[in-house]
């Protein structure tokens, strides 16, 4: 009979012992693989959420980090906003023409190229406004392009598609600028369907609700990012909501002109006693200026199309009156991003941040700790195992110092009843390990679809971290240590003194 085999009997010989022992160890191997596959599933769900289709984001200078976590993860709150010509500076001299039709604003924007726009040629700049939430999600106003433009999946070549409707437009007849697409998770939690009305609260999810409601004309199929998190809406509509244009500064010259046009409205108002020569309005500078100033206003008014109107006849805001909270750019060229990163960093308004980069520094200075942390627990957590192997078999050799003697007396060596008692604790290891990795990899599988449903990342019974494969030599090793102390004891028990008892 072969010592591993001797060692098996010895473990079936105290069943209830072995077992107890064995599985408070599976249930110590078992929470540390679970905590190191938890910390993998957070690893490569941020680092593929980093990866959505474009390489930099544009916003206000500040924390690079917050930026990213607030335009790509939707968790930070917006540093500040940026002027929409910031925007404008993104896009080449036609588009930027348009804009300025359309909405007004300095007919100088419309003459030349934006700063930045060779080095977006060929990619995308998509615009984000946030700052309003629908329930416990954030509301991003978007355009469009947001849908027609970006990409996901784990190679960044996946269309958005939907589950039911379809991706929000620039203007429609029914809805006007009040279009709304939800991500999956929104609309699961919050229980919407097609049709229906969401109205945002303000700057908090317990906020005060907006009165202009936004029609959900999409859902989202589960895209394993953080668009699931978000309810993205037609970025007009986003700002003709209450407190959502940019309060512009008066020139004094205007002041002025009110001034002398509330006189001239006065003076009208009274009875026509005074002679022609004496009315204050008589050859009045003021009176040609208000005359240009009105001309300017219902200039203004010209530039918003009848098709641009809603059904509540809402004008949309000047471009003086626009900000954005954040720019997702998409160069044509990657090889242009650092050198366009560099120009944008070194102005006085916005920072562009690389959100791969970013999600890195976080995951070094952040998620690293916290794994040191984790492995910290593991080992921890491994040395009770071990010492529960130790007093388990320790324990045993007092009821079996005879058995020991008759071995010893039928010619076995020191050194084989020694092999017996490490072979033993082995086994114990092996088992308990085998046992614990088996635990855990079922509670992931049995939680798998609330992992991808939370993270998008995809798990099976065979998912493992890059650390799992560490457990099992690191509960050998203690094993090894913990049958050391028996096995003395073993080895110097006294073959007269025990057959005579």
């Amino acid at each position: 009979m072969s010592l591993i085999q001797i060692a098996w009997r010895n473990f079936c010989h105290r069943a209830l012992s072995s077992f107890l022992t064995t599985f408070s160890l599976a249930l110590g191997v078992g929470l540390v693989v679970l905590v190191l596959s938890i910390y993998g599933v957070i690893s490569e769900a941020f680092t593929r959420n980093a990866s959505v289709g474009y390489n930099l984001v544009v916003g206000p200078k500040g924390s690079p980090l917050q930026l990213t976590l607030n335009s790509v993860f939707y968790l930070s709150q917006p540093i500040e906003n940026l002027p929409y010509t910031e925007y404008m500076e993104f896009l080449p001299k036609d588009e930027r023409a348009s804009l300025v039709s359309r909405f007004g604003g300095d007919p100088k924007l419309a003459e030349r190229d934006g700063k930045y726009a060779p080095y977006v040629a060929g990619g995308f700049a998509i615009p984000l406004a946030l700052g309003d939430y629908f329930g416990e999600f954030r509301v991003v106003g978007t355009t469009p392009e947001f849908f027609s433009k970006l990409k996901h999946g784990p190679n960044v070549d996946e269309d958005f598609t939907f589950s039911q409707g379809r991706a929000l437009s620039e203007f429609s007849p029914e809805n006007s600028y009040f279009e709304a697409v939800l991500g999956a998770r929104v609309a699961k939690e919050m229980d919407v369907v097609l049709g229906e009305k969401f109205y945002p609260t303000h700057g908090d999810p317990s906020g005060q609700g907006h009165e202009k409601g936004f029609t959900i004309v999409g859902i989202m199929d589960p895209t394993g990012t953080p668009n699931d998190r978000a309810a993205f809406v037609n970025l007009e509509g986003f700002y003709l909501m209450e407190g959502h244009a940019k309060p512009i500064e008066r020139d004094p010259i205007e002041d002025v002109l009110d001034e002398a046009v509330d006189a001239e409205e006065s003076n009208e108002e009274q009875p026509e006693t005074q002679s022609e020569s004496d009315s204050p309005t008589a050859a009045s500078p003021t009176a040609g200026a208000a005359e240009s100033k009105g001309e300017r206003l219902v200039q203004t008014e010209a530039n918003i199309s009848e098709g641009q109107r809603s059904d509540n006849d809402d004008r949309l805001l000047s471009i003086p009156e626009r900000e954005v909270t954040s720019i997702l750019i998409r160069n044509g060229n990657i090889m242009f991003a650092p050198g366009m990163q560099n120009a944008i960093n070194e102005g006085i308004r916005a920072q562009a941040a690389a959100p791969i980069g970013e999600i890195n520094k976080l995951m070094n200075l952040i998620v690293g700790p916290l794994l040191t942390a984790l492995l910290a627990i593991t080992g921890i957590t491994c040395a009770v195992a071990a010492v529960g192997i130790l007093v388990s078999i320790y324990n045993s050799m007092n009821d079996r110092r005879r058995d020991i003697a008759i071995m010893r007396a039928l010619g076995a060596r020191r050194t084989t009843v020694t092999s017996i008692i490490i072979f033993e604790s082995f086994q114990v290891a092996l088992i308990g390990t085998i046992a614990g990795w088996l635990l855990a990899h079922t509670a992931i599988v049995l939680y798998s679809g609330k992992i991808e449903e939370q993270t998008g990342v995809q798990v099976g019974f065979f998912t493992t971290s890059d650390y799992e494969i560490l457990v099992l030599p690191l509960v050998s090793g203690l094993a090894l240590i913990a049958a050391l102390l028996p096995a003395c004891a073993a080895y110097r028990t006294d073959v007269g003194s025990n057959l005579s008892a």
